[in-house]
């Protein structure tokens, strides 16, 4: 083990982990972060972090890795190229456990997955019972394989109703009894400027798509050499998303403009006011827990419905996929009263 790592789990052990000036002085630990996709508001937590000095506060010297659609950064993450890496849903780590990839969940950013279903307003699809009228539902592959299969066991949604989505709004906007798919935090702004009316919007979390999104994951090697590093990125990880949501994130959203050129001050904006507005990350156990929350009763119930529409077997062993070692322990959780 190094120095520097010695010293900070000194300094943890008799100080606790409140103790980032002392933390500071030590020489920082460099770790890498892949994020799933392109700079947005959605990371804004993590690059606030790294804006504020809540990362280097806790010994470390994080650098934020962007993904995209030619990106590869659970894989690196994987194989030990990134120490963290920014997962989506919680089937995306159970699939990893079912496949022996050796990757765990320590923490969930996301109380509430972001993923919508949008529909023209006065259509006769002004509800979620409503949609199960509509013979155009726009979805990508990856939702037909996950999301929509939970739609169909829990809803009574039929395969037949699906037509593609080639994420452009052109079909939806066209078809008025249309329903497409999006994030809460994008896609009814751009209808919005787009076709000039606010179309409704469904949050699956609202409607019982229980899992958890937005995750911290890192490899089991780290969590069992290294838990010292994976509580310092957990602890200041979640203070940065606490800065950014309730805080002032002008230089968190610079780093996510540099990252991502075309992110404007509007839709970032928009992005905040959604996440703050639908609880995506401040809601359920977060009230007592503090951001990042997890908990075992929750996992099973999402796990369970995942059974039931068809993705897992029964017997898989659904908590191999995370720990609740580094979360729960009500970090920043006064920054958000």
């Amino acid at each position: 083990m190094k120095l520097s790592a010695c010293l900070a789990g000194m300094v943890a052990a008799g100080l606790g982990w409140g103790a980032g000036s002392a933390l500071a002085q030590q020489p920082l630990t460099e770790v890498t972060f892949g994020t799933n996709w392109i700079a947005q508001a959605e990371h804004g937590g993590f690059y606030q972090a790294v804006a504020d000095g809540t990362y280097e506060q806790h010994g470390l010297k994080v650098t934020i890795v962007p993904g995209g659609p030619r990106a590869s950064n659970r894989m690196l993450m994987t194989v030990g190229k990134l120490d963290f890496y920014m997962g989506g849903s919680m089937i995306q780590a159970f699939s990893a456990v079912e496949k022996d990839i050796p990757t765990l969940v320590v923490a969930a950013l996301f109380q509430k997955d972001p993923q919508v279903l949008l529909s023209h307003p006065g259509q006769g699809l002004d509800t979620f019972e409503s949609l199960k009228t509509s013979n155009d539902i726009l979805l990508s592959k990856d939702g037909v394989a996950t999301f929509f299969q939970w739609m169909k066991a829990e809803h009574g949604f039929k395969d037949e109703q699906v037509k593609p989505y080639g994420f452009n709004p052109a079909p939806f906007l066209a078809n008025k009894r249309a329903v497409q798919q999006g994030y809460v935090t994008s896609e009814p702004l751009a209808i919005e400027k787009a076709a000039g009316f606010k179309p409704n919007v469904f949050l699956l979390a609202d409607h019982g798509f229980s899992t958890y999104s937005t995750t911290i994951e890192t490899r089991r090697e780290t969590v069992e050499k290294n838990p010292d590093l994976v509580q310092r990125f957990v602890d200041a990880s979640i203070i940065g998303w606490s800065h950014y949501l309730h805080g002032d994130n002008t230089r968190a959203n610079a780093l996510i403009k540099r990252d991502n050129p075309e992110m404007t001050d509007e839709l970032l904006a928009y992005s905040v006011a959604r996440m703050k507005e639908h609880g995506i990350v401040d809601s359920g156990d977060t009230a007592k827990l503090g951001i990042g929350a997890m908990t075992d009763a929750r996992m099973k119930d999402f796990f369970d419905k995942m059974v039931k529409a068809g993705l897992f077997k029964a017997d898989f062993d659904h908590r191999k996929a995370y720990t609740l070692q580094f979360v729960n322990k009500g970090v920043g959780l006064k920054l958000t009263k």
